[in-house]
């Protein structure tokens, strides 16, 4: 069973920064395109940035210039990178391969605000 950890959330002021962390113990990590998604309260669960095996990455309108995805593919660890946080930041940030995905983990949860 593959086992998703998402770490690093927290309470924050906005125009803040908090790095997120996704550890996977699955060894075929660095054979899939990943990505981190986010769910709001009472709204879906969205995709907002993905990175694929050689290091490509796209990020949702909505974060471009703020979020930065990485990977360290001898880790299995991916990171979020998020600067200037606002408040329609805040929902629990889930990591996950971007196609056919893993059993979800708990996900880490990013509050943003004053």
């Amino acid at each position: 069973q593959v086992q998703l950890v998402e770490s690093g959330g927290g309470l924050v002021q906005p125009g803040g920064s908090l790095r997120l962390s996704c550890a996977a113990s699955e060894s075929s990590f660095s054979s899939h395109t990943m990505g981190w998604y986010r769910q709001a309260p009472g709204k879906q669960r969205n995709l907002v940035a993905r990175i694929n095996i050689n290091g490509a990455t796209t990020v949702a309108d909505s974060v471009k210039g703020r979020f930065t995805i990485s990977r360290d593919n001898a880790k299995n660890t991916m990171y979020l990178q998020m600067d200037s946080l606002k408040p329609e930041d805040t929902a629990v940030y889930y990591c996950n391969k971007v196609l056919i995905p893993w059993p979800w983990g708990q996900g880490t949860q990013v509050t943003v605000s004053s």
